[in-house]
């Protein structure tokens, strides 16, 4: 069934409930680190040689973690010797001109947000029933993917807790809901590429989604942006760059979506830490979005000079990470959180949520601390005052680069590519 066949109209829809399928267990057991087995592989097939890929997102900008995901998973598909096109409505940047990798921007029309996505994913449906594609890979939900890269925490889940019942009746909330049920629904064709385990258990509450459809990644971390440097040369030239005193204690939160990372929290906290080390801390937060309501915050409550932001997105991400003292992100939700493990990677410690989907990773790897679920703004305020000021700093930052290293030794980051082209040659055997 394609995307008219899920839309009839913008007034005429399948009715969605919030109602978890009754045959699973209750979604508070879908927690980091305690997920049911997760398919880590597929059967294998001969490959056949060239294959043809399409790879779908609906924003590209340089900054967001997804997005660089999917450029450089289509990367190491073109390293396989397959050809990927990159359908996008909008890209942000140096377009990619690379053999064997064709961007291609979809003008897409519409008065509100999703208007846009349903035109754009009717256009590019069109393309992609002329252009004779091996496999179908979609970065956002919609119909007809073979595959989809999950980089997204539930919409019904978020939803149902975070929204009031009348925001079911939207146009809004329709279009997500049936995007999310395209793929995770009981009678989807579509394969997902799962960051996290515990958001496995997630969706089958909501979808009853059968466990021979989800393929659990292997952590990847690119060793050309997260190589590390000298530290102390590092420190001080980021604290000259924004007029940090020597010994102030650097707060470094990185991400888009500002609301849903949990920056107001991170303010919070700042506010909270005792005066003599308030005096001494600065928050910096990195990442593309409005910064104002965040400002707002700050001087309501007089931390406004402890907080910086870099809301136009930054490229030296590593650096920054190695010349800080400690990563926060106590975000709202979080289907993975990259940064986590990007900053093991750079040797800096960490403080998150644990509705971080790669949460489970700091305390397992010794790299720092985790505030519990359900999020109380007390316990992580508290967790930043002793951390910031604990003797365990250098454990945490050596335990961060031994955990990062076994990641880098164990995946090369084609591992999706190399599952992209099984899927591919599988559904051909299947065709046949």
């Amino acid at each position: 069934m394609g995307w008219a066949g899920l839309w009839n109209g913008i007034g005429v829809f399948t009715t969605f409930t919030n109602t978890p399928c009754p045959l699973l267990r209750n979604k508070e057991t879908a927690k980091p680190g305690q997920a049911d087995t997760v398919s880590h592989t597929i059967p294998t097939f001969p490959i056949s040689g060239h294959m043809k890929f399409a790879f779908i997102i609906f924003k590209y900008f340089p900054f967001g973690g997804v997005q660089r995901d999917m450029l450089r998973i289509a990367r190491e598909s073109v390293k396989l010797g397959h050809e990927v096109h990159i359908f996008t409505g909008y890209w942000e940047g140096e377009i990619a001109q690379e053999q064997g990798l064709h961007p291609h921007i979809i003008e897409a029309s519409g008065w509100f947000n999703h208007w846009r996505y349903r035109d754009f994913i009717s256009k590019v449906e069109a393309l992609l029933d002329a252009g004779n594609f091996d496999l179908v890979v979609g970065f956002n939900r919609m119909p007809e993917l073979d595959a989809y890269f999950q980089a997204d925490p539930c919409f019904l889940e978020r939803t149902a807790h975070a929204r009031p019942p009348l925001y079911r009746l939207t146009g809004r909330y329709r279009f997500f809901a049936e995007s999310e049920a395209a793929v995770f629904g009981r009678d989807s064709k579509c394969e997902i590429l799962l960051l996290s385990p515990s958001e496995k258990l997630v969706f089958q509450h909501w979808y009853g989604t059968p466990d021979e459809r989800f393929h659990l990644l292997p952590l990847t971390i690119p060793a050309d942006r997260f190589g590390l440097g000298d530290r102390e040369k590092l420190r001080a030239e980021v604290r000259a760059e924004f007029g940090f005193k020597t010994d102030d204690h650097v707060v470094l939160m990185v991400g888009s979506a500002f609301k849903r990372k949990g920056l107001d929290r991170a303010i919070q906290a700042v506010a909270a830490l005792p005066d003599a080390l308030k005096t001494r801390t600065r928050l910096l937060a990195v990442g593309q979005d409005d910064p104002l309501p965040f400002l707002k915050l700050a001087r309501s409550l007089d931390v406004n000079k402890q907080l910086h932001i870099a809301a136009e997105g930054r490229n030296d991400i590593s650096r920054l990470m190695q010349a800080s003292d400690l990563l926060v992100h106590p975000a709202y939700s979080e289907a993975a959180g990259l940064v986590l493990i990007e900053s093991m990677a750079s040797g800096l410690p960490v403080l998150a949520s644990a509705e971080c989907g790669y949460a489970f990773h700091v305390r397992e790897s010794g790299a720092g601390d985790v505030t519990a679920t359900p999020f109380d703004q007390q316990d992580f305020n508290r967790q930043l005052a002793d951390m910031l000021t604990s003797p365990l700093l250098p454990a945490w930052r050596d335990n961060a680069l031994r955990y990062a290293a076994n990641i880098m030794t164990a995946n090369d980051g084609g591992a999706e590519a190399r599952l992209l082209e099984t899927l591919a040659q599988r559904k051909k055997e299947h065709a046949q």
